[in-house]
């Protein structure tokens, strides 16, 4: 597949999902929350994809990232069926769905931010590669926790089901740890696949520190 019909496919694939997502939700205040940084993030590649094109696989890893979101904003994080059936017939507290909402914060970022600073900045790989990478995905995480708490004071009961605690008094805290270990895993099982689709791109070498 050729990196245009790639594209191609990515966005058509990504408006076909987004339709359905649009049909029926939960609450459409909800939905357009937990769509909103999907659009914003693909706004964002349209208007700088000529100065700067990301590799196949970080173009991947956003698609990947934006169904979570687009899936979450169609049933609420509290409501995904599956998450649902897995916590009734596991008897498990909640369901699971924000947990993965979360640990994909980190793990698709990761990516992101992985090839952003080594194309423009003087770091190349090694451990200060990977120690700010991680740090500007909690950075990322600790964001959204304030827009949440943002939300959640502007509208009172109406963010309840942005916000998905599910009555966990330490929802935020886990939020950040899942989103945490979502970075370092990436970085761990990505970072070599990630050094090969640079490679493909852009014909780019990163030399190890």
């Amino acid at each position: 597949m050729t990196p245009r019909s790639r594209n191609t496919f990515l966005l058509v694939s990504f408006f076909v999902i987004l339709g359905w997502s649009a049909i029926k939700p939960h609450d459409y205040f909800t939905w357009f929350l937990e769509v909103l940084p999907a659009l914003l993030a693909l706004g964002l590649l349209v208007v700088t994809y000529r100065r700067f094109q990301f590799s196949g696989l970080t173009y991947t890893l956003m698609w990947m990232h934006s169904l979570i979101l687009i899936v979450g904003g169609h049933y609420t994080y509290a409501e995904v069926p599956l998450f649902n059936w897995i916590r009734d017939t596991f008897g498990t507290a909640r369901n699971s769905y924000d947990g993965v909402g979360h640990f994909a914060q980190g793990f698709f970022p990761a990516i992101i931010a992985r090839e952003i600073l080594l194309r423009t900045s003087p770091l190349q790989k090694g451990k200060w590669l990977s120690f700010l990478v991680v740090c500007v995905c909690l950075a990322m995480s600790a964001f959204y926790e304030l827009i949440e708490w943002w939300v959640s004071i502007a509208t009172g009961s109406a963010g309840d089901a942005f916000l998905g605690t599910q009555g966990d008094i330490w929802d935020t805290q886990k939020d950040m740890g899942l989103c945490l270990l979502g970075s370092i895993l990436s970085l761990l099982t990505l970072s070599k696949l990630h050094d090969q689709s640079l490679v493909r791109a852009h014909g780019m070498r990163p030399c190890s520190s």
